[in-house]
């Protein structure tokens, strides 16, 4: 409930809009009913002075480099517990018992496999199908598979439904980077842990299986924990959009990843490694640190800074030791882009104008070297982002579902084309 008010003055009326007070961040002023009173609408180009729901899964303060999810801080879930614990918090809204983990854990475990004529499903696409155009077309196509979880208004098929979707989508990418290098699919295994099982099958092959180095896992569910939710970004409220028309929880969490796939979003760990391979050296970095001070020069250095965060990303902390761990053990005497990624990682932080700027590494930085350093392909950045991601799409989805508020999305627009005009027949134009 709303106990302060805003008033509104214009064209000599007064609106007077309900000011509503979260249990954290900046007032919100309440304008739902601002057409009916005053017959105009706001105006905010990708939404960000606007609240288009209330939630209580994720809540993030730029200016502090503090992101919670359901008010436990990134970085003690990050060092202290693992991924499918994170699931849970983010989906029930609070940390398991022992016997609630291991249920939940066993659940999910036991959903890994995909049901086998999507193996067909797979062999349609060309064989050098981008892993995220694979994807988004299976994740939307197991609505076609999965009959029995297609249900909205049904509170078992929506569990169902979110358990699957993180159970398989291990599966769905790692199959979706097989087929992309024309390997044979390696099938799930229950006697491993969720990161284990994922590197497992993407890198063992027929001929020799895989073993997985635990350091390697666990960054590896430090990048899936690190990148569960993250408020209302543009992938998440594309879920929201897509649900709040009823559609099936399979169609809502592929448009998610198609939103994912875009550059601006998804795409920033991938984006760093274009950059650090087109430095191609340490000893062109000067050059390059150089051009990002030059506010004429449109180069930037990709991976320093973000949109949200005005301090540091709370999450490159963490991750920025999984990527010290990772590459002490793999080593970065053969690849150059890992060379020049340490040593501008060093120069950035050293230099005055990037601490003034507070354009410190984020996660993607870390992310993308890490991911590189384990083998994958810039390709796999992104799938990986949307196989991390399913969770915090899944908790968006349940809760808006849930909500007595719920109304089907329909932003308006400041229409400024042609006013109303006649035909004019063809042969008079």
């Amino acid at each position: 409930m709303a106990d302060k008010t805003a008033k509104l003055t214009f064209d000599g009326k007064e609106i007077e809009l309900p000011i509503l007070s979260p249990t954290a961040g900046p007032d919100v002023l309440d304008i739902t009913k601002l057409y009916a009173q005053g017959g105009v609408f706001t105006y905010d180009p990708g939404f960000t002075s606007t609240a288009a729901c209330d939630s209580t899964i994720t809540f993030i303060d730029g200016g502090k480099g503090e992101l919670l999810h359901r008010g436990y801080p990134i970085d003690q879930l990050a060092e202290d517990s693992h991924y499918l614990e994170v699931c849970y918090v983010l989906l029930y809204g609070e940390l398991p018992s022992a016997e609630q983990l291991e249920d939940f854990e066993n659940r999910v475990t036991m959903h890994t496999m995909l049901h086998e004529q999507m193996v067909y499903f797979y062999r349609g696409f060309r064989r050098d199908a981008h892993p995220m155009a694979i994807m988004t077309g299976v994740v939307g196509a197991m609505s076609a598979f999965y009959h029995d979880s297609t249900d909205i208004n049904d509170p078992w098929q929506r569990e169902v439904a979110s358990i699957r979707l993180i159970a398989k989508m291990p599966t769905i990418a790692a199959w979706a980077y097989k087929f992309s290098i024309g390997q044979p699919f390696v099938y799930p295994r229950n006697d491993l842990d969720y990161a284990s099982n994922f590197l497992r099958m993407c890198f063992a092959v027929p001929a020799e299986d895989y073993q997985v180095n635990p350091i390697l896992s666990r960054a590896m569910d430090r990048i899936f924990t690190l990148h569960a939710d993250h408020e209302q970004n543009a992938s998440t409220s594309t879920v929201r959009l897509a649900s709040s028309s009823g559609a099936n929880p399979f169609a809502c969490i592929a448009a998610g990843i198609a939103c994912l796939w875009g550059p601006a979003h998804g795409g920033a760990n991938q984006a760093c490694l274009e950059m650090l391979e087109e430095i191609g050296s340490v000893d062109r970095i000067p050059e390059y640190i150089a051009r990002a001070k030059d506010k004429d020069d449109p180069f930037r250095l990709m991976g320093f800074g973000h949109r949200v965060y005005k301090n540091f990303d709370p999450r490159a902390k963490v991750m920025k030791k999984s990527a010290d761990e990772v590459l002490e053990l793999l080593g970065v005497e053969n690849n150059p882009k890992l060379q020049v990624a340490k040593e501008l990682e060093k120069q950035a932080l050293s230099d005055p104008y990037f601490a003034e700027k507070k354009l410190f590494p984020n996660v993607d930085f870390y992310s993308g070297i890490i991911l590189e350093a384990m083998g994958f392909p810039t390709s796999m950045f992104t799938p990986i982002f949307a196989l991390a991601r399913t969770v915090g799409w899944i908790s968006q989805w349940k809760e808006q579902l849930a909500d007595p508020k719920l109304k089907i999305g329909r932003p308006r627009q400041l229409y400024m084309g042609e006013t109303m005009r006649d035909y004019v027949d063809i042969e008079k134009r």
